[in-house]
């Protein structure tokens, strides 16, 4: 796959794990992942209290989705995260670049005040190309 890290002097560098923009070319499969969150197969919630933990399950999701869609956390291209506390930033980024170790995908983050459990700190989703 040839996913291009965008990278404009014009633009404050990032201050986390993602690209400013990220490129691909349009050929293979489009996956739309939904929301994920810290539950786990077997319907229980991944480190209630800790966002380092969830934001791991939200990874293992993710990475869960796209494989059985045919492809890796390498082809994920955009996600768009969704916290309980802004103030988790830093350790949410910190697990991510446990996942994401080549071209981060292209990201936005935004507090919200309520998710579907009270007990979720975070939620992902995502959109990956995977070439044929």
């Amino acid at each position: 796959m040839s996913k291009q890290k965008i990278t404009s002097a014009k633009l404050r560098q990032p201050n986390g794990h993602f690209a400013q923009a990220t490129m691909i070319e349009a050929r293979g499969r489009l996956v739309f992942i939904s929301g994920m969150t810290s539950r786990r197969a077997d319907g229980t919630i991944a480190g209630i209290g800790d966002v380092s933990e969830q934001t791991r399950q939200v990874c293992e999701n993710l990475k869960a989705a796209v494989e059985e869609a045919g492809g890796t956390l390498e082809d994920i291209c955009r996600v768009d995260v969704y916290v309980r506390n802004m103030e988790h930033f830093d350790a949410i980024h910190k697990v991510r670049r446990e996942y994401f170790t080549g071209i981060a995908p292209a990201s936005t983050m935004v507090e919200i005040c309520k998710m579907t459990s009270p007990d979720y700190l975070i939620e992902i989703n995502a959109i990956a190309v995977i070439q044929d």
